[in-house]
């Protein structure tokens, strides 16, 4: 597995270590718990593992041209390796009820599994290769998908670990 992703793992494996199922569902008003941000993370990894299988099973990648806008919003992400807060997740990434303790224990395959459809795409098409759209940052490679996930995934590990001390 890819070092960041392994990385990443590590962090929300720690952040959640020893969260019982109340200091799981508790939030302040207004705000997500814990386990509500674990199903987010949860859901865009299994959404980027779908995909990097629509792009194995369309036989190429799926990418459009790049916007200013988009290009500027990667150099903020990837290259200074920040995520700015305020921006409200995309639907199919918001919490849907989903058991706090079944993502805990599923998150890791779930990430392990995103790691193995981009390295099968990557494989197919080149570490070079733009592979999938991003809805914001546009059309990224393998390895910056995976560094996303890791800035992505450490900003909610900041916010678990804030939330655990309530």
């Amino acid at each position: 597995m890819d070092v960041r992703l392994q990385r990443l793992q590590g962090e929300i494996a720690s952040a959640v270590a020893g969260l019982s199922a109340g200091q799981l569902n508790w939030h302040p008003p207004g705000k997500w718990s814990a386990a509500e941000v674990l199903e987010h993370l949860y859901l865009t990894y299994t959404g980027t593992a779908k995909g990097f299988s629509r792009i194995l099973e369309a036989g190429k990648p799926q990418v459009t041209a790049a916007t200013w806008r988009q290009r500027g919003r990667r150099l903020v992400v990837l290259g200074l390796s920040y995520l700015p807060s305020g921006r409200e997740a995309p639907q199919f990434t918001r919490p849907r009820g989903t058991s706090g303790e079944k993502v805990q224990v599923e998150i890791g395959l779930r990430i392990a599994e995103m790691d193995d459809m981009i390295a099968r795409c990557e494989e197919k098409f080149g570490v070079r290769s733009q592979l999938l759209d991003h809805p914001i940052l546009g059309p990224l490679t393998g390895g910056e998908w995976r560094k996303f996930h890791l800035v992505h995934g450490l900003h909610h590990v900041k916010q678990i670990r804030r939330l655990r001390k309530g």
